[in-house]
Order: structure tokens, then sequence, then C-alpha cells
């Protein structure tokens, strides 16, 4: 696709903004069929699935605010004339096509479409089947703002693929591709990672940890473990595991006042064989799978720890390396846990719910990247391009 004026994609956007607005109850009700249809034995994708007034509301400002982002594209990044005289620039540049394949959640199609096009990618948006009837009306209302002003539908396209035709195109693209992102679970980011041929960055599980210091502020502790856990337990940075250092003060009574809180909350728990002998009735770990399972519930995991040593490394052997936090007053061992710990984000006193695009100040997010290359964390607007280098020369030769 070729490359565009900042003028024409922002007047792309600013159509977008007025067809939404105008079809916002077409949406709505394109989406209750899809609700309608939809067996909820999954609660947290049901969750993803709605859209009513307040998701066109924040579709609406995605689009607004990635429109009053500066371009990406073109972004000067070093400039060096060598001793030769040869002028060598290296600028940001779009990746080219980009396809995300995503589980339910009809608000990607919206904001990974205009965050790969104010970067000048192409996007090919793969979305599940129990959405269909939303993304259809969305892909016509993107299609409806690029015709508008005189650009092809093909910049922005959903791909119409079952199962096994997605495995096809992933072998054998029918189209160039140049990177792949797939928002979901563990089963569809290894069916991406065994069937792509091109770069892939994963927006993996979250399965996230907190850690109890022994110099934890415990009323702190508490609140932030209700957030995270009960704020919105569909999202990939809810909190699913709790480890409780045994040397933290009055801990057998402070371990019961959390069950109290969790339970006042519909929380269901389970505790690990420590944790068992103080929270007798409840649920203890039989199989250490469990320990890697990012949970989607209302459902908690809290074992105890005897050092920030053991927490780390429990941490890192378990968790989704997604976002972690540590709840103490102790400053120093809060910088030893936040260096330590390999997760995309690392919290000091904080909930793990914070661990999103426009919390973060980064805006529209295409995912929450949980690899290490070529970025980490919030996939915004300014993470979806690359590089590329300009080279000046005058009859240059290499000797």
């Amino acid at each position: 696709m070729k490359l565009l004026h900042t003028d024409i994609k922002n007047k792309v956007l600013k159509s977008m903004l007025q067809i939404l607005e105008r079809e916002r109850n077409a949406i709505i009700e394109a989406n209750k069929k899809d609700l309608n249809a939809f067996e909820k034995e999954d609660q947290a994708l049901y969750d993803r699935l709605i859209v009513n007034n307040k998701k066109v509301d924040e579709m609406i400002a995605a689009v607004e605010a990635v429109m009053l982002q500066d371009d990406p594209v073109g972004k000067e990044i070093t400039n060096r004339t060598l001793k030769n005289n040869l002028n060598i620039v290296n600028t940001t540049a779009p990746f080219g096509t980009i396809l995300i394949i995503y589980e339910s959640r009809p608000d990607v199609t919206i904001e990974a479409a205009v965050l790969a096009f104010k970067a000048n990618n192409k996007i090919l948006l793969k979305g599940g089947k129990e959405a269909l009837n939303s993304n259809l009306i969305l892909e016509k209302c993107w299609h409806e703002a690029l015709e508008e002003n005189g650009l092809s539908k093909d910049w922005i396209k959903l791909l119409h693929l079952k199962r096994e035709e997605t495995q096809a195109f992933l072998k054998n693209p029918t189209e160039p591709l140049d990177l792949i992102v797939p928002r979901g679970g563990e089963r569809l980011i290894n069916f991406v990672k065994t069937n792509a041929t091109c770069a892939v960055l994963i927006s993996g599980r979250g399965n996230n940890f907190l850690y109890v210091s022994e110099h934890a502020d415990w009323s702190k502790a508490v609140n932030v473990i209700i957030n995270a856990k009960t704020d919105k337990i569909s999202g990939c940075n809810a909190l699913d595991k709790v480890l409780i250092n045994k040397n933290l003060p009055q801990y057998e009574m402070k371990l019961k006042m959390l069950q109290e809180k969790l339970e006042q909350h519909k929380v269901e728990i389970i505790v690990d064989k420590k944790v068992s002998h103080i929270l007798s009735e409840k649920e203890t770990v039989s199989n250490l799978d469990i320990w890697h399972e990012e949970f989607l519930a209302l459902k908690l995991l809290i074992g105890e720890v005897d050092s920030l040593d053991e927490a780390i490394e429990m941490i890192n052997t378990y968790s989704g390396k997604h976002s972690a936090s540590i709840i103490t007053e102790d400053k120093a061992e809060a910088m030893t846990f936040m260096h330590n710990v390999d997760s995309a984000a690392v919290y000091h006193n904080a909930s793990t719910r914070f661990t999103d695009g426009g919390q973060m100040g980064v805006g529209a997010e295409l995912a929450i990247s949980t690899d290490k290359l070529h970025h980490r964390g919030p996939l915004g607007l300014n993470q979806l391009v690359t590089n590329k280098y300009y080279v000046y020369g005058d009859g240059q030769v290499r000797i």
C-alpha cells in the first residue's frame, strides 16, 4: 500500500467518527444478534463480546485520540554524515500488512484498524465467529470512511475464514504478510506460531501475580488485591495468584481477613498446602499445572512464600510474563522485585489492572505484547512502525 499523507489519513478517521455516531444503534442491534446466539458457558468471552452505548463511545474516543496523535511514519531516528560524506538517515516506516487474530471483542475491529491505518499499514482482521455480525457492520463503517476519501477498501479488511481456511492462509498467504498478532489464549497463540511463515508478535496470556511482603501496608494490599481480581475478570491484566510472605505480622489473622473480603466479592479461593493449614476449608492445589493457568473468572490462588527471592522465582516460573505487583513499604525491596521479575509491566503498591494502553498514556492499543522483540507492553500507534535507512551519496563506492 502506498505511503499516505497525514492529512488524508486524518480525513478518513474524521469520516469514521461521524459514521460510528450515525450507525450507533445499528451497531448495537448487530451485536445483540451475536449475544443472542452466544452460549454463555464462557462468561469472560461473553463479557468481551458486549457492545453497548458506552462501548461505542469508547470506539469513537479511540478513533479521535489516534486522529489527534502525531503521525508515527517518517520520523527521523538518527542522522549521520560519515567521513566519506555518505549521509545516513534512519527513519520510522510502516510494517506493510498486519494480520490480527482475535476472539470476541468487536472493539478490536476499531482499535486495531485505526492504529494500523494511521501508521500506514494495511490490516487484515480475523475476528471470531461469535462476533461476526458486530464485525461485519464495523467493517462496513470502515469501508465507507475509506471510499468517501478516495481510498481502497483493501486498507482494512475482515477475513471471512473458518479455522481450517485460516490455517491454510497462514501457511500459504494469498498476499504478503509482514506481521501477525494473535490476541487470545495459549491455544490460539500456539496455532499461529505453528502455522505462520512470517514474524509473530505474541499478545500473551495474563496469569498475573501479586506478592505481599512482610513489609507491606496490609490495607493497601487488600485494596489492590480486590481491585486487581474483581474489577474486570475478562481482562488479561486481572490478578490470578497472590503470594504472601509468612513473616508478615499477624499473618494468620490477615489471611482470614483477606478470605472474608474476597468472599464478600464472591471470589472462589484456592490455596497451596501451606496456606491450607490456616484456611483449612478451602480447596487445596492438587496439580502444579494450576499455577500456569489464567483463570478469567472470580477465582484466586493464594500461596505462602518464605522470602522475596522465592516469590520472584515462582513468578518467573509460572506467570504469563504480563504483569506482576509487589506490595511493600520497603523501596529497596520493591526495586529488587521490579528489576528481577520478568514481566512486561511490574508494579509497586498498585493494581495490575493498569496494564492498558489508555491507562498508561499510550492511547488506543493493538494488544499487550509479552514478547521482547520488537516491543513489550501496550502496542500503541508508535509501536506499529519499523525502521528504514535512507542513504544519500554522490558516487561513493566501498574500498
